[in-house]
């Protein structure tokens, strides 16, 4: 009876996990809350939360969603990969679409704008997929945080 018991509350904890807690990739809600993060994170001390997102920290990682942030001058300063010190408005996707000139373009200080572009996921596959970024401006930065359709 004691065993039955114990396999019935670990089924249930199983069965009560949220699907972000067991989903492969992050949401539209989730890349959306990390950006209200990066926001707050940027207002209290820029060069920590651009050193705390290059460092791939798991307050700014989840899955397949991370920030990335461009300094004042346009090129970028905080992403978890290669892509530091690019201009960001000189980006461009797999199809030509200059989406970092968009970022730039959209970017508005307590506005959260949306860009769509074709990335690859992190990871082997190289192919690019529909992803959305969310991007506003704070501290003198343009941010966003995407997440892959």
């Amino acid at each position: 009876m004691f065993i039955r018991l114990i396999i019935v509350a670990f089924l249930s904890v199983i069965n009560s996990a949220s699907p972000a807690q067991t989903a492969t990739y992050g949401t539209a809600a989730d890349a959306k809350a990390m950006l209200e993060k990066v926001v707050v994170a940027m207002k209290a001390d820029p060069a920590k939360t651009i050193a705390r997102i290059n460092k791939g920290d798991v307050e700014f990682k989840d899955r397949d969603i991370y920030p990335s942030c461009a300094g004042p001058d346009g090129k970028n300063v905080a992403h978890p990969d290669s892509t530091i010190g690019l201009v960001q408005k000189g980006i461009k996707d797999a199809t030509g679409k200059p989406y970092g000139a968009e970022f730039a373009s959209v970017a508005s200080e307590g506005k959260i704008s949306e860009v769509s572009y074709m990335y690859p996921r992190p990871g082997a596959d190289t192919a690019p997929v529909q992803k959305v970024a969310f991007v506003t401006k704070v501290a003198n930065h343009v941010c966003l945080v995407g997440y892959y359709k």
